[in-house]
C-alpha cells in the first residue's frame, strides 16, 4: 500500500466476523463492544449467562450477536463455536481469545488441581479455538487472531504461578502461529492488559495499601479501565494492522517500565 492510499477505514471491521471468548465479562466484554462499534457482527462462547446485557450493548451498535454458553474446555466445544459462527454469520475473521481465570494461593497450597484448572482455560482453549479458526482463515486466506496475555506475560507471579505461567504460555503460542500462518495472510498478536478496575481486582482495589502498592508501579498512577483497551483490540483486529505480526502490546500505563 502506497502511504497515499492510507485512510482511516483502515480501522473499519464492516462486514467481519468475529468470535471473543469470555467477551460477556469484564475485560472481554469491552473486546466485543469495541469490535462492534467497529463494526464486526460478534459472537461470544461463555460459560456465563449474562441474561442479555452484551447482546443488547452490541446490537444497539447496529451488528449482529450470537451468545453461546459452553464450557471452551470441554472435548469438542471450540469446534462446535467456530462452527457456530460460521452458520450463523458467514466466515470467521477476527478470533479474540479472552477467557481466562487466575486462581490464587501461596506457593505451598497451590496445588495440581489449581493448575489444571488455569492451564484448561486460560492456554489449551486458546490453542483449540485459534486451531479451529485457523482452519477457516487459512483457505479464505485472511484472519486476526488475537491473544489476551498479561504483564505477567513478562514477570513472575506470587500467588499465581498457573497465571503467570499460562500467560507466557500464550505469549508462545501467539508467536508460533504467526510464524506459520502469516504466509496465509493471517496476523496472530497479542494483548498484555496491566491492573485493571474489574471484578477480578476488587479485592486488592478495596484495599488501601494493597491498591497503593499497585499505583506506585504504575506510571499513569491510574488503574486502567476497560475502556483503555477498546482501541489496542480494534487495531490489532483490522487491516490497520496488516503488517504487525507475532506482536504482545502492552495496554498497563506504563507498568512494565516501573
Amino acid at each position: 500500500m502506497d502511504i497515499t492510499d492510507f485512510t482511516t477505514d483502515l480501522f473499519s471491521l464492516t462486514g467481519k466476523n468475529a468470535i471473543v471468548t469470555g467477551g460477556n465479562t469484564g475485560l472481554g466484554q469491552a473486546f466485543a463492544l469495541a469490535l462492534a462499534k467497529a463494526g464486526a457482527n460478534i459472537l461470544v462462547p461463555s460459560i456465563a449467562d449474562d441474561a442479555g446485557a452484551t447482546g443488547r450493548l452490541i446490537e444497539a451498535e447496529g451488528v449482529g450477536y450470537a451468545f453461546v454458553e459452553c464450557d471452551l474446555t470441554a472435548p469438542g466445544v471450540p469446534k462446535l463455536v467456530v462452527d457456530a459462527c460460521v452458520e450463523r454469520f458467514g466466515s470467521v475473521d477476527v478470533l479474540v481469545n479472552s477467557a481466562g481465570v487466575c486462581p490464587l494461593a501461596d506457593v505451598l497450597a497451590f496445588d495440581r488441581s489449581m493448575w489444571d484448572a488455569a492451564v484448561a482455560v486460560n492456554l489449551t482453549a486458546a490453542f483449540e479455538m485459534s486451531h479451529e479458526a485457523a482452519k477457516r482463515m487459512v483457505p479464505q486466506r485472511s484472519g486476526k487472531i488475537v491473544n489476551v496475555c498479561s504483564v505477567f506475560t513478562f514477570l513472575g507471579g506470587q500467588l499465581s504461578p498457573a497465571y503467570a505461567a499460562t500467560k507466557h504460555g500464550v505469549a508462545g503460542l501467539t508467536k508460533a502461529y504467526c510464524d506459520e500462518l502469516a504466509r496465509h495472510n493471517i496476523q496472530v498478536n497479542g494483548i498484555a492488559p496491566g491492573y485493571y478496575a474489574t471484578a477480578i481486582t476488587e479485592a486488592t482495589r478495596s484495599d488501601p495499601e494493597a491498591s497503593r502498592r499497585v499505583l506506585e508501579h504504575i506510571p499513569a498512577d491510574r488503574w486502567g479501565e476497560p475502556a483503555d483497551l477498546m482501541g489496542a483490540v480494534v487495531f490489532l483486529a483490522s487491516p490497520a494492522s496488516d503488517y504487525v505480526n507475532g506482536h504482545v502490546l502492552s495496554v498497563d500505563g506504563g507498568y512494565l517500565v516501573r
